[in-house]
């Protein structure tokens, strides 16, 4: 998920967009322990991109107030 992309979502999306991204993040850490994960470069894209909406949150809060 790009920067652009994420400033595009409005602030319900980007809490929808969080536990999305965390429960799947979850759910490959589950795979880790139970199975082999071919693909293991996932898990530093989904934290990313969880920093990313975050942080777009917290910037939309201090302009807010």
């Amino acid at each position: 998920m790009k920067a652009r992309e994420v400033r595009k979502l409005g602030t319900e999306e980007l809490d929808i967009e969080v536990l999305q991204l965390r429960r799947k993040l979850f759910e490959l850490e589950s795979q880790r322990v139970t199975e082999r994960i071919q693909d293991t470069s996932q898990f530093k894209r989904i934290k990313k991109d969880i920093a990313r909406l975050l942080t777009e949150k917290q910037m939309r809060a201090g302009t807010a107030s």
